[in-house]
């Protein structure tokens, strides 16, 4: 079989991890066999490099930010992506390239096309055969976050709104510009409900039939 590369973006609360695993369940029970990730924390590296980028006390300046997620990513897609999807498995990850573009190139003001430029040397080229961008207003995010971890976020997670605005535009920017790629779906609808779309998407990727 061939292997697949499928990522999810999406801000904060959108649902990334519900809708990987039910697609993660769909996927196996029709005979394919998947590797859930995620970055930052794919890997044992990718753990210790998780914790500094999201839950360092104190100031970790912008461009270091950005070149420990990429660091990350190369060796994720080294080690992990690229042998699973090489021996014919479909690759569920969650967030890639494109949140560093939105969070660190966007948001944080470093330049979109400076950060895509470091993270395609860092993955040797390595793109998404589909991207599923689960689109929230950023309000209702944060209110599901919050709801699932009280008030416990994370360095980046604790960020202004106007900076979670800037991403979900950053996303979106980036989704009319690749259209090929991605697959933006209204994530306020209930979860079953996106499920069927992006199901509808992967199946002629992995070849399943949808009924």
């Amino acid at each position: 079989m061939t292997g697949r590369f499928i990522t999810l973006e999406g801000g904060d609360g959108a649902g990334k991890t519900t809708q990987a695993e039910l697609l993660t369940a769909w996927l196996e029970a029709n005979g394919r066999s998947v590797v859930r990730t995620r970055e930052p924390g794919g890997t044992d590296l990718g753990v210790r490099i998780r914790e500094i980028v999201l839950h360092e006390r104190g100031h970790v300046a912008p461009r270091a930010e950005a070149l420990l997620y990429a660091a990350d990513r190369a060796h994720h897609v080294e080690t992990v992506v690229r042998p699973a999807v090489a021996r014919g498995d479909v690759v569920l990850q969650d967030r890639y390239t494109d949140s560093s573009v939105a969070y660190q190139g966007v948001a944080r003001g470093l330049g979109a096309a400076q950060i895509r430029s470091v993270s395609e040397w860092a993955t040797d080229g390595l793109t998404p055969d589909l991207t599923v961008l689960l689109d929230l207003d950023v309000t209702e995010g944060r209110a599901r976050v919050a709801s699932a971890r009280g008030d416990t976020f994370d360095r980046l997670e604790s960020q202004a709104a106007a900076f979670h605005e800037s991403v979900r535009r950053a996303f979106l920017d980036m989704a009319r510009a690749e259209p090929e790629r991605f697959l933006v779906v209204d994530a306020a609808a209930p979860a079953d409900a996106v499920q069927q779309v992006v199901r509808a998407a992967v199946a002629p990727l992995v070849g399943i039939d949808v009924p």
